[in-house]
C-alpha cells in the first residue's frame, strides 16, 4: 500500500504529508467521485515517514529512510463499488471519477445491489497527545547508530554477535466520506528487534511502542546477551508434554492468528467460528482477558480506521469466555453487529475487518518459573500456521532461548522443536500470568500489533502426535 521514496531523514521526525495536504487530497477524491455520479464515496490517505538502522555483527548496514503514502478512493453506484489507489497526490481530483466509472460498469454488467449502510463517525478529538511522543521523534540516525554500536559491542564482549534493527516512524491517516466524516491523526512509532548469537546459543527480543522510552533498549540488549550466553550447548528436546512458561513473544505469537478462529464480522455473518457457534463458552482460564483495544496504552493505539469509524475496544475472550467480533462497515451490515472501526486493506487482499490491536491483560505473577518443578521455558514461537480453525489448532516451532526448567530454575538449553497445539486448549490450561508486556508487529496489517505477557501453561506438547 505504498510507493517508496527516499526522504532526508531529518530530525526531529516529521509527518510525510501533513494534515492539510492529506485532508485536501481526500476531499478532492471524494468530490470528483460525487461529481461523476457516485451514490456514495469515501477516501483515505495512509502515510509513513520512517528511518531504520540495521546492523549485523560489528557494523551498521542497510540504513534506510523511507517516505511513502497511498491515496485510495471508494465509489459506489447502485450498490456496486470500485476502489482506485494512487501515490500521485496531484491525481486526487481524477481518481474519484475513475472509481465511479468502474463502479457504474459493474452495476451495468452484474446488476444492482443494496447500498452499503454508512454510519458517520462520532465527534472525536484525534489530537491525542499519547500518539505523538517527542522522544521517538528525536531518535535520529545518529542516536540509533550509537545504540546499535553499543549493542554490538556488548555482544562482542560476551564472545558473540548481534543482529537487528532499530527504527522510528511517523504514521498518518486521513479519512473523508461523503457523509461528512473528515478525520486526521498522526502517531510516532519506535521499534526494536535484536538477535544475539553466542556459540550455538541464541536469544531474541522485539518490542514496539509509541514511545522510545518504553522499549528500554539498554536493559533489553543486556538481557538478550545474557540469555544467548546461557543458551549455549543445546540438546535436543525429547518429545513429550511439558509444563511450559511461554515468554511474552511466544504468548503474542499464539494470539496473532485469532482472527482465523471466528472473531470477525465476516465469520459471524457466515455462521462460522467461535463467536458465531460458541458465544459465551468458557474456552480459556478465567484469568485470560484478550481484546482488540485500539486505545490500549501499550502497543500502537490509534483512534479510527480506514473508513473513518471510531475504533472501539472489542473483548475477544472475556474472563476466558468467547465474547465479540471486530467489524468494518460491510461486515457490520452483513452480520447485524455494530461497526467497531476495524476496517483493513492490504496488498493482494479484499477489504475486510481484522483485529489490529490485539492485547492480552497482564497478571501479577513475577516469577512464573517458580511454579514449575520440571518443564520448559520457551522464549518465542515461529513459522506458525493454522491447521484447524474450528479447534484453533496451530503448528509451528520454538525458537531461540529455550530451556528445560528444573525446580523452578532454568537448566539445560534445548534446541528448537516442533509442536501442534490448540490455542484455546493452551489458554484453558493457563494457571499464572506475568506482568511484563512486550508488543510485536502484526505482519501485513496497517498499524497492527499484538501485546502480551508471559504465561504458565500446564501441559503443552512438543514433538510428534501421541
Amino acid at each position: 500500500m505504498s510507493a517508496p521514496d527516499r526522504s532526508t531523514g531529518a530530525s526531529p521526525l516529521r509527518a510525510a504529508v501533513g494534515r492539510d495536504r492529506a485532508l485536501s487530497a481526500c476531499h478532492a477524491a471524494v468530490a470528483s467521485a460525487l461529481a461523476a455520479g457516485a451514490d456514495q464515496a469515501s477516501a483515505f490517505l495512509a502515510a509513513r515517514n520512517a528511518g531504520y538502522t540495521r546492523f549485523a555483527q560489528n557494523r551498521v548496514h542497510q540504513p534506510q529512510d523511507i517516505c511513502e503514502w497511498t491515496l485510495m478512493v471508494r465509489a459506489e453506484v447502485d450498490g456496486r463499488a470500485s476502489r482506485v489507489a494512487t501515490t500521485d497526490l496531484q491525481a486526487a481530483s481524477t481518481i474519484g471519477e475513475r472509481a465511479t466509472e468502474r463502479a457504474r460498469a459493474l452495476a451495468v454488467a452484474y446488476g444492482h445491489l443494496p447500498a452499503l449502510r454508512v454510519v458517520a463517525a462520532a465527534e472525536a478529538d484525534d489530537h491525542d497527545a499519547s500518539l505523538w511522543l517527542e522522544d521517538t521523534a528525536a531518535w535520529d540516525t545518529g542516536a540509533r547508530t550509537a545504540a546499535a554500536r553499543a549493542t554490538m559491542a556488548e555482544a562482542d564482549r560476551a564472545g558473540g554477535a548481534a543482529y537487528g534493527m532499530y527504527g522510528h516512524a511517523a504514521t498518518e491517516l486521513a479519512t473523508v466520506t461523503a457523509q461528512g466524516v473528515s478525520r486526521y491523526a498522526r502517531a510516532t512509532e519506535a521499534v526494536g528487534g535484536l538477535t544475539v548469537r553466542i556459540g550455538d546459543g541464541t536469544s531474541h527480543w522485539t518490542d514496539v511502542d509509541r514511545s522510545l522510552g518504553v522499549l528500554d533498549l539498554e536493559a533489553a540488549a543486556a538481557r538478550t546477551v545474557r540469555e544467548a550466553h546461557a543458551g549455549q550447548h543445546r540438546v535436543d528436546l525429547p518429545d513429550g508434554t511439558y509444563d511450559v512458561v511461554l515468554g511474552p513473544l511466544a504468548t503474542g505469537a499464539l494470539l496473532e492468528r485469532i482472527a482465523a478462529f471466528g472473531f470477525t464480522g465476516e465469520a459471524v455473518a457466515d455462521g462460522v467460528g467461535a463467536v458465531a457457534r460458541r458465544p459465551g463458552e468458557l474456552v480459556a482460564a478465567t484469568a485470560v482477558d484478550v481484546a482488540d483495544d485500539p486505545g490500549a496504552p501499550r502497543g500502537l493505539p490509534f483512534p479510527f480506521d480506514l473508513e473513518g469509524t471510531t475504533s472501539v475496544r472489542v473483548p475477544l475472550l472475556d474472563q476466558g469466555r468467547v465474547a465479540q467480533a471486530v467489524t468494518d462497515l460491510a461486515s457490520a451490515a452483513r452480520s447485524g453487529l455494530a461497526p467497531t472501526g476495524h476496517a483493513h486493506i492490504a496488498r493482494e487482499e479484499t477489504p475486510h475487518a481484522v483485529p489490529a490491536s490485539i492485547t492480552m491483560a497482564g497478571g501479577a505473577t513475577e516469577d512464573l518459573l517458580a511454579g514449575v518443578e520440571r518443564g520448559l521455558y520457551v522464549q518465542r514461537l515461529w513459522y506458525l500456521n493454522v491447521i484447524d480453525p474450528e479447534t484453533t489448532t496451530l503448528t509451528g516451532g520454538s525458537r531461540d532461548a529455550c530451556f528445560l526448567v528444573e525446580e523452578g530454575r532454568l537448566a539445560q538449553p534445548v534446541a528448537p522443536a516442533r509442536f501442534s497445539e490448540s490455542v484455546f486448549g493452551a489458554l484453558a490450561r493457563v494457571d499464572a500470568i506475568g506482568s511484563e508486556i512486550l508488543a510485536q508487529p502484526l505482519m501485513n496489517v496497517w498499524n497492527g500489533c499484538v501485546s502480551a505477557p508471559a504465561v504458565r501453561v500446564r501441559g503443552f506438547r512438543f514433538g510428534g502426535a501421541t
